[in-house]
């Protein structure tokens, strides 16, 4: 029983495009978004310790509405979409954050300029006896 035997360069030629097709595929899908995910995840929660609730709901929406298409994208495989998506749920994350930060410093500025009229009426009445 004679067996038949490719010769070694048809099989290099062979093996270098079965390579070639598997890393086309896998080049084709693209690399998952898993930092940009997290990213986008973590300024959330800061933007929501920071009482983006409260002070932003519309932005703090928009990103989480965001982060949660970048999810089912990149379970989908469509990891470009995932990426932007994740990146824009981020940038909205942070927007929310600066605005409930920006609310609170409102919020003690005013508090400080109601506690100094009262300082400055309290010397005044006591300067005046």
């Amino acid at each position: 029983m004679k067996t038949q035997r490719i010769p070694s360069r048809m099989t290099a030629m062979i093996s270098a495009l079965g390579l070639l097709a598997l890393l086309g595929a896998c080049a084709s899908k693209g690399i998952a978004p898993v930092a940009e995910l997290t990213t986008a995840r973590a300024s959330i929660a800061q933007a929501e310790s920071a009482g983006a609730l409260e002070a932003a709901p519309v932005e703090l929406l928009a990103a989480r509405d965001k982060l949660g298409k970048a999810e089912a994208s990149a379970r989908e495989e469509r990891f470009d979409e995932a990426r932007r998506l994740a990146q824009r749920a981020e940038a909205d994350a942070e927007l929310a954050e600066r605005k409930a930060r920006a609310v609170k410093a409102r919020a003690a500025a005013a508090e400080l300029a109601r506690s100094n009229d009262l300082l400055r009426k309290e010397i005044e009445r006591k300067s005046v006896r």
